[in-house]
């Protein structure tokens, strides 16, 4: 049995090997090929190994459309480790620091010759004795130079780097394969590879790799491996300034947790940190086994990408009515969750990412942003594979689909009032921190007020219906438990759906949860009256405007009797929110929720209003931008804090933007800002600035 699985890893890890080197092809996700080879390795300590094994070699075979070139130092692999105990293992073999931390780039080993300070040669790992010769491709990428700067320089130098494929360049190259009807590839290492190994060197002029350099094959006279960035960039080399050098393997296992909640800043992806030991004399005697070094390990992080079947393409409606196609996934662990699902925006992204039903696709994850799918993996397609058709008519009460005015890529339902999937949304919107912030009303909470199961009635038809709940109307409801991402309904491991009695107990009394929404409320009748404002879901007001409204008319009803004229006079609001307005206002049923609100005893004006509110405070005049994720406060009570020191909290970067406030995760805006020189600052800058 042992021997039979050594051989079927063997061969299964070649013919991935394959793929990846030579095809550019990721047929399962790098976490899932790590764990085959660690399988194998484990297996081959107790049974033996071979020298065919792949095991004892590094990297693919060259390829036969590039001539063959013999580095002049073997290009080696690493070890990795996946747990802190693995790294302090490796770190106690290796003798201790200090040692230099540095991201690992998902990108494509490259080796480049210099003779005399003039680039003759540069080739890709191959099978780390030979690789392949595209030295005409490599002259084309922005950033590395044809000839060295500086002095000091050695006759003959192999530069050792990673090609990798900036993440927002990635996007629209696959963008553009798509719509010339081509293969999209399914992650920005593929598109490096892809791009880099083409016959002819035009293409891969015409896309924008980049390349960072770590090293060289051999060079004397260097100490330590932390003096070879200061040489290697004196000498006009790209070299990473995201490296440190630490003392021990505490300090070292820090710089991996720090780095973890800035990748996402970084223009490149990365799937680790490499740790080597920094003196060069360390290194020699620690030495190396037929494929890694001793002296240096890749500490990976969890898996943020995957690779997963895709079930289906479903349509959801959300509070406005729009319909937004999500993936249907085989359900798969990625960042710490397990993901079955993932939004696809539009109809034209479905597109633009090249996917069919059926396909085998790239799923990302990072850390707390909603699961994305990349892209197909392409060399698995059997044939069954389908497209996906944009239905033309709502998923839940069958009105036609259609753009809400002409040029508009999103479908809507129109059918606001009676479409049970909005009014289950906006029902969940009003409880969100973003409007009321009513704990007990949270997105299983709407649904079982606005679908309950027979016979219960739902005691909500409309938002009126929310502040004249009682116990009498919660106590009959039972519920299918319903994901909050698609809604559909949520199964146990029998394969039924989930359903509760969601507002009592077995003995018939009131849940906690029910005599806690009535207390919430109860409470949210006398929030802020730009919460109640953003919480009717009319659409383009958001927290922003509602405030601006708010403090200029003191009511809300003055603001819904205002004219276009008037409400476009306010600052931030302008014809189009001004017109969205009057529509809202003018539907009969939208008129019932503020009579009746107003009945139950919401409280629909700010108390003692004389007249428009300066909105005065440290804040005034300026346009923020708050992006990431926020640690000590919500993303929604940072930019509350923002409008109420009289700033405006936006949603886009432009060169009239103030400050960005970025945290962890922070991507596209805070590149943006760094683009246009805007100033960023950080969590705790931002509180210090804002006094709290």
């Amino acid at each position: 049995m042992s021997e039979s699985r050594i051989h079927e890893l063997r061969k299964l890890i070649q013919y991935y090997r394959d793929a990846y080197y030579q095809e550019d092809q990721s047929l399962i996700s790098d976490y899932e090929y790590d764990l085959l080879e660690r399988e194998l390795r484990d297996l081959e300590s107790q049974f033996g190994t071979s020298a065919q094994s792949p095991t004892v070699s590094v990297g693919g075979r060259a390829s036969e459309v590039f001539a063959p070139v013999k580095h002049q130092t073997p290009m080696m692999s690493l070890d990795n480790a996946f747990s802190l105990e693995e790294f302090e293992a490796w770190a106690q073999r290796a003798g201790g620091g200090p040692f230099l931390c540095e991201p690992k780039i998902d990108g494509l080993a490259l080796s480049i010759t210099y003779e005399n300070g003039v680039l003759v040669k540069a080739a890709t790992r191959g099978d780390g004795e030979t690789g392949e010769d595209v030295t005409q491709n490599v002259l084309t990428i922005s950033g590395v130079p044809h000839v060295l700067s500086g002095t000091g320089h050695p006759s003959l130098i192999e530069i050792r780097g990673e090609v990798y494929f900036p993440l927002k360049a990635f996007e629209k190259l696959n963008a553009d394969l798509v719509a010339a009807g081509k293969p999209p590839f399914a992650n920005p290492r593929n598109s490096a590879s892809g791009s880099l190994r083409q016959k002819d060197p035009a293409v891969t002029a015409s896309r924008p790799l980049r390349m960072l350099v770590h090293g060289f094959g051999s060079f004397e006279g260097i100490r330590a491996q932390s003096e070879v960035y200061q040489l290697l960039s004196s000498w006009g080399l790209p070299t990473t300034t995201q490296f440190k050098v630490v003392a021990d393997a505490k300090e070292a296992f820090g710089f991996i947790q720090e780095l973890s909640s800035k990748r996402h800043d970084l223009e490149h992806e990365i799937d680790g940190v490499v740790v080597k030991v920094d003196e060069l004399a360390r290194q020699r005697e620690l030495g190396a086994t037929s494929r890694a070094p001793r002296w240096a390990i890749a500490y990976k992080y969890p898996p943020e990408q995957v690779n997963t079947k895709l079930l289906d393409i479903k349509v959801s409606i959300g509070r406005t009515g729009r319909a937004t196609p999500f993936a249907v996934l085989a359900p798969v662990k990625v960042a710490g969750s397990e993901v079955e699902f993932a939004t696809l925006h539009n109809q034209d992204q479905v597109r633009a990412k090249g996917i069919l039903i059926g396909d085998v696709v790239v799923l990302r994850k990072a850390g707390d942003v909603i699961p994305e799918i990349l892209g197909p993996v392409v060399a698995l397609r059997s044939g069954d594979e389908r497209e996906f058709v944009m239905p033309t008519n709502c998923p839940e009460c069958n009105a036609p689909l259609a753009p809400a005015q002409e040029g508009d890529v999103d479908l809507r339902c129109p059918n606001a009032e009676s479409c049970p999937a909005q009014l289950r949304e906006r029902i969940a919107y009003i409880g969100s921190r973003a409007a009321l912030d009513i704990e007990a009303l949270g997105y299983v909470s709407a649904t079982a007020l606005t679908q309950p199961l027979e016979p219960a009635q739902p005691p909500i038809r409309s938002e009126a219906d929310l502040f004249d709940l009682s116990l009498e109307k919660l106590l009959p409801i039972r519920a299918f438990v319903l994901d909050p991402d698609t809604g559909l309904a949520k199964h146990d491991a029998d394969g039924n759906p989930k359903i509760v009695d969601f507002f009592r107990k077995k003995d018939g009394t009131p849940a906690e949860v029910a005599l806690k929404l009535l207390a919430n409320l109860e409470e949210a009748k006398s929030r802020e009256l730009w919460k109640i404002l953003t919480s009717l879901s009319i659409r383009h007001v958001g927290p922003v405007a509602a405030r601006s409204l708010c403090n200029q008319f003191g009511s809300i009803e003055k603001i819904l009797e205002a004219s276009e004229s008037e409400l476009s006079a306010v600052e931030g609001v302008g014809p189009t929110l001004a017109r969205s307005i009057k529509d809202w206002y003018a539907e009969p049923w939208h008129k019932n929720i503020i009579e009746r609100w107003k009945l139950a005893g919401v409280q629909l004006e700010i108390p003692g209003f004389e007249g428009p509110v300066s909105q005065d405070g440290v804040f005034s005049g300026m346009t923020i931008v708050v992006t990431g994720t926020m640690q000590s406060m919500s993303r929604e009570d940072a930019e509350a804090k923002i409008i109420s020191l009289g700033g405006k909290a936006s949603s886009s970067v432009s060169k009239k933007t103030s400050f960005v406030v970025a945290g962890p995760g922070a991507g596209s805006k805070l590149a943006k800002a760094e683009e246009l020189g805007v100033e960023v600052i950080d969590e705790q800058t931002f509180i210090a600035r804002a006094g709290l």
